[in-house]
Order: C-alpha cells, then sequence, then structure tokens
C-alpha cells in the first residue's frame, strides 16, 4: 500500500467497502436458511453466526492494526465501531414496512437480554481503560479478561433463554408473516432439496466470510494509509471513517434481515456483534504483546459511552413496544440518532 496516492488507496478502500457490503447480503441469507435447517432461530443466529462473521472485517483490522503497533486505531475501530454498528438499527427501522417501528414488530424479548449483555460489556471496556498496564496478567490486560468472562457467562444465560415461550411477545398479524420465499435463490426448507440447499447456504456462508475477512484486512491497510497522508488523527479516524467502512456487513444484512421480515435476526446481528467484537480485545493484547485498552484514551471512553447510550436506548423501546413511527423511524430510533448526534459532537471537542 505505500507505493499507492490517494486516489489509489480510495479505490482500494472504496471497493473493499462494496465488497463487504455484497458479502453481508449474502451472508444474511445464507444465516436465514442455516437458522430454518438447524433449528437456531432467529435471535441465536443473528447473536452468533451472523455476529461473528460480520465482525471478520473488525478482526482483520485488529490483527492487521496490533502487529503494526497502530494501537490507537486498533482501540479506535473496536470501540468506535459499537456506537457506529447500533445506529444500524436506525437504518433498519427505516426500511421496515407498515405503521410498527422495529422494536414493536420484533417477537421477543430476547434482543432487550442481548442489548443488557451489550451494556455490560461496553461498561467493562469503558472502565478497564482507566486501569494501569500493570494490571494485566502476561500481555492480556484485567479489562480484556473481564470482557471474556462477560461475554461468555451472558452467551450462556442467552442460550439458556432461547425456548422459554414467556419470552415471546404478540404482535400484529400483519407484521409477523414471513417473506414466501428467500430472497435470491436459496432454496428453502419445503423444495424437496434439503440437503443440497444446506450445503449450498453453508457454501455461500463460507465464501462469503472469506470475502469479508480480506476485505477487512484491505480496509485497515488502506486506511492507516489514507489518514497518514491526509494528517488524520488515528483515534478519530479508527473510531468514524474506519467504523463505518466496517460495519458495511451489519448495513447490508441489516436491510435484507428487514426486508426477509427476520426482525429478532437484525437486532441479534447488531447487538452480537456490537459485543463480539470487544472480545478481540484478548486478541489485540496477545498480538500487540501488552494490553490495548489501556491506549484506550478520553475520546474512545466518550464514544463507548455513545454506544451505551445509545443500546440502553433501543432496550427501553423493545420493552415499551411503541405502536407507532413519526416521519418513518420509532421514537427509539429518533431519541438515539439525536444521541448519537451530540455524542459525536461531544466526540469531537474531546478528542481535540
Amino acid at each position: 500500500m505505500k507505493e499507492l496516492g490517494i486516489p489509489g488507496l480510495l479505490l482500494v478502500f472504496a471497493g473493499a467497502a462494496i465488497a463487504t457490503w455484497v458479502a453481508g447480503v449474502w451472508l444474511a441469507k445464507a444465516t436465514d436458511v442455516l437458522d430454518d435447517r438447524f433449528g437456531l432461530g432467529e435471535t441465536i443466529g443473528g447473536m452468533v453466526l451472523l455476529s461473528v462473521t460480520g465482525g471478520l472485517p473488525e478482526l482483520a483490522i485488529t490483527v492487521s492494526a496490533a502487529t503494526s503497533g497502530h494501537l490507537d486505531i486498533a482501540a479506535g475501530n473496536l470501540i468506535g465501531g459499537v456506537a457506529v454498528q447500533t445506529l444500524v438499527l436506525v437504518i433498519a427501522d427505516r426500511f421496515v414496512r407498515g405503521p410498527l417501528p422495529l422494536s414493536t414488530v420484533a417477537g421477543s424479548l430476547m434482543p432487550a437480554l442481548e442489548g443488557v449483555l451489550v451494556i455490560v460489556v461496553i461498561a467493562i471496556t469503558v472502565m478497564s481503560g482507566f486501569l494501569p498496564a500493570s494490571a494485566a496478567v502476561g500481555p492480556l490486560g484485567a479489562g480484556s479478561i473481564a470482557i471474556f468472562v462477560a461475554w461468555m457467562v451472558g452467551m450462556l444465560v442467552l442460550g439458556r433463554c432461547r425456548d422459554r415461550k414467556d419470552l415471546a411477545l404478540v404482535i400484529p398479524a400483519d407484521a409477523t408473516a414471513c417473506a414466501s420465499a428467500r430472497l435470491g435463490n436459496l432454496p428453502d426448507e419445503g423444495d424437496g432439496e434439503s440437503s443440497e440447499g444446506t450445503a449450498k447456504a453453508v457454501a455461500i456462508f463460507v465464501g462469503a466470510s472469506v470475502v469479508t475477512l480480506v476485505a477487512g484486512v484491505l480496509l485497515e491497510q488502506s486506511g492507516d494509509r489514507l489518514a497518514d497522508l491526509m494528517g488524520i488523527n488515528g483515534v478519530l479516524f479508527g473510531a468514524t471513517f474506519l467504523a463505518l467502512a466496517s460495519a458495511l456487513p451489519e448495513i447490508s444484512t441489516a436491510i435484507t434481515g428487514v426486508e426477509m421480515k427476520s426482525y429478532t435476526l437484525v437486532f441479534g446481528d447488531i447487538f452480537g456483534g456490537n459485543a463480539f467484537q470487544l472480545i478481540l480485545f484478548v486478541l489485540a493484547d496477545l498480538l500487540a504483546g501488552q494490553p490495548v485498552l489501556t491506549h484506550e484514551g478520553r475520546a474512545n471512553a466518550w464514544i463507548g459511552m455513545i454506544g451505551l447510550g445509545m443500546t440502553a436506548i433501543y432496550v427501553a423501546g423493545i420493552i415499551l413496544r411503541k405502536p407507532r413511527r413519526y416521519w418513518g423511524l420509532g421514537a427509539d430510533s429518533w431519541a438515539a440518532l439525536i444521541f448519537y448526534g451530540l455524542g459525536v459532537w461531544g466526540f469531537l471537542v474531546v478528542s481535540s
């Protein structure tokens, strides 16, 4: 990448961003089929399958940044990505058809529990930034270990709650009808080609995951070089432009999930991805040989709290279940959007 100028780097960055978008669409389609085949349910499918694959750009960026010594970019991308990815729910809400907002058409309280897990993990992340580097076990910071433990416990609890009938919500009939045919050409379960359809879905899932991972490497390398040439602060770049580019799989999968009326899958993807990407601090510590969260700084802590606040707003929206939208968005989406806008203004003030 060093031999490329700004035009060439912009071309690579844009191409990698487009690749992650297209791969995200196919990941959503394949995950929906695999959920049906293996009985995972939309919530667990989103929390596990989509969140892990959607986090592949963050994984690639974290590996590249940590190994090259750009610890501020690694921390900024992981923490800043939470707020940007939560903003995807606003986009998804806009694509919901009908009078009800996204948080109301979700057919379960499971997304609210997922949001609580995200809030806990973010809180640990922000607090861990205040710990000294000496609070570590080898290269692993105490905060990274705590994040991983909290995530594991949370996933076990969510797995136990998956089949609880009392978490189901009654929603209007026009919002519960699933699409009669899957988007694209993936066969559904009743077409007499179950094994062939499953194999095809797995192949598409793996292929789209590989594309997402490679695109993530290109995003980090071209983006890091662009930040250097354009004189952009590493924390600011990682928490904004790079976080937005790496959130493209979530945007495409969220829009596709809404079109398939898999609303709990959308929440599982976003909340699951936010929780999963923060456990990547463990990998970042191992690659860097030191705790990366000590490089968090005030700016990253600030934008981390933006993500926490936005998640809390959507958890409240799922519980309160407002029955109408305002100018195309639910009340919680408007609140999250305003909160994000004010938070970004404060982030620019803090980072300067």
